[in-house]
């Protein structure tokens, strides 16, 4: 079977009861299930690495960040994980990165003074909560710049975004892959706070702080020597 293929075959199994089905089979050993899930998770990020690095989309995002004065970052459902790990990685280093997450902030709160210097990165994958489609939409309309990081070239908000960052989520479980969809985060992250200005100096302070606020196991970093 070729990948097109498997693509194909994936994307008709819409939700994770059909997966399920058409994937766990009683017959079939825990080893053989393991070898199975390990080699397609290589796979599946082997080809969303060697489509980023050929289309330079991670850079142009990581561009479009450093330039923005606001970054709000979003998801629904499970792309919410997502959103929390970018989120927390970009404010390490860069100032005015708030999580749209509809508890501390709502879409409704960011819509009202969207300026055209900021920017949303949203996380969008099938079934696309309409929630999340919506705000992308009215985000875009307001002026606002949208970096979209999704599964499919025909996914909603393509049309709109200023960049498109797809990522492949084949899988052998039930469940679509996780794992590109993280490495992803780590990518874009590690672009932006490599030419962010002032990351070494707000790096060094939240470790002072951290420090003095005790929020780390005391023998954090220390070799066991038993």
């Amino acid at each position: 079977m070729t990948r097109g293929d498997d693509d194909e075959d994936d994307r008709a199994l819409d939700s994770p009861g059909a997966r399920f089905g058409e994937r766990f089979r009683t017959s079939q050993s825990a080893e053989a299930l393991q070898a199975n899930v390990i080699e397609t998770e290589t796979r599946s990020l082997a080809r969303t690495f060697d489509e980023l690095t050929r289309t330079g989309t991670v850079s142009h995002a990581a561009t479009l960040i450093l330039g923005a004065r606001r970054r709000y970052i979003t998801g629904r459902g499970k792309t919410v994980a997502y959103a929390d790990l970018l989120a927390a990685d970009l404010s390490a280093t860069l100032s005015n990165v708030f999580l749209v997450d509809d508890r501390a902030l709502s879409p409704l709160a960011v819509l009202t003074d969207v300026r055209a210097s900021d920017l949303l990165v949203l996380f969008t994958m099938r079934r696309y909560r309409e929630e999340s489609i919506r705000f992308g939409e009215r985000f875009r309309r307001a002026g606002g710049e949208l970096i979209l990081i999704t599964d499919s070239d025909d996914a909603p908000l393509t049309e709109v975004a200023s960049v498109v960052i797809k990522v492949h989520t084949h899988s052998a479980s039930y469940a679509d892959s996780p794992t590109a969809v993280a490495a992803v985060c780590h990518l874009l992250s590690t672009l932006t706070t490599a030419s962010a200005k002032g990351a070494r100096r707000r790096l060094s302070a939240r470790d002072e702080l951290a420090a003095d606020l005790g929020l780390h196991h005391p023998d954090h970093g220390k070799e066991n020597h038993r």
